[in-house]
């Protein structure tokens, strides 16, 4: 008799994908148990648009009052950003810094926002003994400051954070649609989808749009070519530089 040997091998069930994690709040609280508080966590929100402002908030949780349901502001609706928003200023101590696009022009980016940081951490009501800050750079604050890479999804004050600058740059962006019409910041905030390409492309840059982004200055170039520095070509060979070495060939010569 033929058996099946198929039969007799264990069927393979396909692994199931984890759910992702929520932020938590134990890394303070393994503080707090060390006597330390108060914790602040910091986020921005802004770095990778074409226009507007990088917004930095920085949070302080009340231990006894946290909202349910924060986490990674990217993880979250619109609506459930903005009634967290409201949940956290009642709750928390919260402040907010504002990086200008005139400041990102001037600064750079990284810059900006590390700045932005700083001063919202500043800014806060009681000064924290300890700072979480998403991301690879530290703080230069007067307290310990600790760098989380991925911490908006980690450590829930850091969420906090990013809920709470990511709402603050939404109205803003919404703010400045009404002075730039035809942009459509109020829907894309700013960042490079294909909609705001082809405003910029059609209509040039406004004075939100950050200068040294590659599509901001192809479109200024385009529809502003006077404002644009022409670029020196630093291997090319001027009549002036031709006359220097040869009056240095000639000094050289003579004094042989």
């Amino acid at each position: 008799m033929i058996r099946d040997k198929s039969a007799r091998k264990p069927v393979k069930e396909t692994p199931k994908k984890a759910a992702s994690a929520k932020a938590s709040f134990g890394r303070e609280r393994a503080l707090i148990k060390r006597g330390v508080w108060p914790i602040a966590g910091c986020d921005e929100a802004g770095r990778g648009p074409l226009a507007g402002p990088v917004v930095a908030a920085a949070v302080i949780l009340d231990p006894d009052r946290i909202p349910r349901g924060i986490d990674d502001s990217k993880r979250l609706t619109a609506e459930e950003r903005e009634r967290l928003f409201d949940k956290i200023c009642a709750t928390a101590q919260v402040s907010v810094a504002v990086a200008s696009r005139s400041r990102i022009d001037r600064d750079n980016i990284l810059r900006a926002s590390l700045w932005a940081l700083k001063r919202a951490v500043v800014a806060l009501p009681d000064a924290p003994r300890h700072v979480f800050v998403d991301g690879r750079d530290r703080l230069d604050t007067a307290c310990d400051c600790e760098a989380v890479i991925g911490g908006d999804g980690i450590v829930l004050s850091i969420a906090a954070a990013s809920i709470i600058a990511k709402v603050t740059r939404d109205r803003l962006m919404c703010a400045l649609a009404q002075d730039c019409p035809g942009y459509g910041f109020e829907q894309h905030k700013g960042y490079a989808v294909p909609e705001h390409l082809d405003a910029l492309d059609r209509l040039g840059p406004t004075i939100h749009h950050r200068s040294f982004f590659a599509p901001v200055a192809a479109a200024r170039a385009k529809h502003m070519p006077w404002t644009v520095e022409p670029v020196r070509d630093l291997f090319a060979v001027t009549e002036m530089d031709a006359q220097v070495e040869a009056s240095i060939e000639i000094d050289a010569s003579a004094g042989l």
